[in-house]
């Protein structure tokens, strides 16, 4: 009887510790929205003003990841501090826009950090421009600069160069601090309409965070790393219709 009593209790107390186990990683997830993060990179600052007047209408959000601020006109700046006005993010791009892979295998890691990345902050802090985010030049990273980086920011982006199914593609956003954008500019060699649409619609279907990645937007694309408003309107037009949520890079630390 004492031996059944003693075992009944086992069982209580080792069913209350799964509950609570189960109970705990139910919290520990942070369920969210599916949806879409558009990242712009370089310096393309009166384009992308352009492009917001644009899609207002859409009450659109988008990450434009700006290099070389230390060569921008006043006016630029008032409209980089306006779009952070709106709700976009402004992130990082590096000061002078090195490749990161390449510079950092030449002259070392710290050396990086010394010559492109303080100095972008430094001069982005004087101008009231808050920066949680980075964006690799030419996508040129390694771990190593993953890690020195990530004691900087709250999330580093890469891109992911493949033309892979949506399901092994590695452009959406799988709870780390490290993540990698699909390059829409229409020069870009895996970049296609009916591609775009396979990875909206798998972010759609499985609750996913579709990471995208784009330089200069124009009306018409007449030279390499340049993506249509047009295709801007179609993305936004999908979220639209299929109840898709803007995010920024910086949001996506808030959903660790």
């Amino acid at each position: 009887m004492k031996n059944c009593i003693l075992t009944t209790v086992l069982l209580c107390s080792l069913f209350l510790l799964f509950s609570c186990e189960i109970k705990k990683d139910k919290q520990q997830i942070k369920p969210y929205k599916a949806g879409v993060i558009l990242t712009f990179d370089d310096a393309y600052i009166n384009e992308w003003y352009d492009a917001d007047q644009v899609l207002k209408k859409y009450s659109w959000k988008a990450t434009f990841c700006v290099c070389k601020i230390n060569t921008l006109s006043d006016l630029e700046i008032k409209k980089i501090l306006e779009l952070q006005k709106e709700g976009h993010e402004i992130a990082g791009h590096g000061f002078h826009h090195y490749n990161a892979s390449k510079f950092a295998t030449k002259y070392g890691i710290d050396e990086y950090l010394k010559q492109e990345i303080n100095p972008m902050l430094d001069t982005m802090k004087k101008l009231s421009i808050n920066i949680t985010s980075f964006a690799y030049p030419y996508g040129g990273k390694s771990a190593a600069l993953d890690a020195a980086l990530l004691t900087k920011f709250k999330i580093v982006r890469g891109r992911a160069f493949g033309d892979e199914i949506p399901s092994e593609q590695s452009c959406y956003f799988n709870n780390s601090r490290i993540v990698y954008g699909f390059d829409i500019d229409n020069s870009h060699a895996n970049f296609s309409v009916p591609y775009l649409i396979k990875l909206l619609d798998y972010a759609k279907a499985n609750n996913k965070i579709l990471i995208l990645c784009s330089h200069k937007t124009v009306k018409d694309v007449t030279l390499n790393y340049q993506t249509k408003v047009e295709t801007l309107e179609l993305i936004c037009a999908y979220m639209k219709r299929n109840d898709l949520k803007y995010y920024t890079l910086s949001d996506l630390n808030k959903l660790q």
